[in-house]
């Protein structure tokens, strides 16, 4: 659904780097590996958190 606002694994809050995350590294042409250097993401559990979620909101939202 939508990004968590904290990391399952560590509780670093990390939603606030998820807009700049898919400008960046989805939607644009950077490399997320970078993206996430320069957002001073570090934790490879936060790193996961971000590459790997997936936006469900848009598919969901009609079945409510």
């Amino acid at each position: 659904m939508m990004i968590p606002v904290r990391c399952f694994t560590c509780g670093t809050v990390i939603a606030g780097h998820w807009e700049e995350f898919k400008e960046r590294a989805r939607e644009g042409d950077e490399d997320p590996e970078v993206v996430l250097d320069e957002l001073g993401v570090e934790r490879h559990c936060c790193r996961r958190m971000l590459v790997s979620h997936e936006d469900l909101v848009d598919v969901v939202a009609p079945y409510q």
